[in-house]
């Protein structure tokens, strides 16, 4: 990359909170399978873009998927800081990688797949280095809660409060293919086929990995479900 490239290309996200309670909509609804259609197109004609070094076309794809990497990688993770670092090699990665893409995939795909890649990498050196903590570190580390449009009382917030925290805790503790299916199927709303391309599995076996990692979590908050 030339020196004009690196100084335009951003050295910091907005960090965006991610919506924790936002649940997959009904399968394939019309009009939200269109959106997402357009979404793709959009994405892949930027990158095509982006593959004749348009760095507008760039900075335009950022700000349209950073939202969302950013989210997947603070759930993965439990650190917003090292989201954004991981964020930023992800989206580096995809400029390095522009003049050889191929739209044979969907654009989502791809991205996903680099994201999943280096946050792999982060939690295997983690491991490594015996550094990884199945509880964020601070509350500011935890992903953060978007107000609900009603608003309930004090002791049914804190009710709330106190089940996502223990979900958060939950999902980190999974395996990390589990985990990233988990955050992707429940986050962002990845369809079943998405996330075999993302995971290079088949469509039983993430079906499977789904199953495995529901049952775990339902196993660690059977007590607040009970409650």
């Amino acid at each position: 990359m030339t020196t004009a490239t690196l100084s335009a290309f951003p050295t910091r996200f907005c960090m965006t909170e991610p919506n924790r309670h936002t649940e997959p909509a009904p399968a394939d609804s019309p009009r939200e399978a269109g959106a997402g259609a357009a979404s793709e197109d959009l994405s892949t004609n930027l990158m095509l873009q982006v593959r004749q070094g348009s760095i507008q076309a760039f900075e335009q794809l950022v700000e349209m998927h950073q939202s969302a990497i950013i989210g997947t990688v603070t759930r993965m993770l439990g650190n917003v800081d090292d989201a954004h670092d991981i964020a930023q090699q992800v989206f580096l990665r995809v400029w390095k990688s522009a003049p050889r893409y191929e739209p044979t995939a969907k654009f989502t795909t791809w991205l996903y797949t680099i994201t999943r890649n280096l946050v792999f990498n982060e939690t295997r050196r983690r491991s490594r280095r015996r550094e990884v903590s199945l509880e964020p570190e601070s509350e500011d580390d935890q992903p953060r809660q978007i107000a609900s449009h009603s608003t309930p009382g004090p002791d049914e917030q804190a009710q709330q409060d106190e089940l996502e925290r223990a979900l958060d805790r939950a999902i980190a503790a999974l395996p990390e293919k589990q985990r990233l299916a988990v955050v992707l199927r429940r986050h962002q709303e990845v369809p079943y086929e998405q996330l075999c391309d993302i995971l290079g599995m088949s469509l039983p076996a993430v079906k499977r990995l789904l199953f495995r990692a529901r049952n775990e979590l339902r196993k660690s908050l059977e007590a607040y479900l009970e409650g």
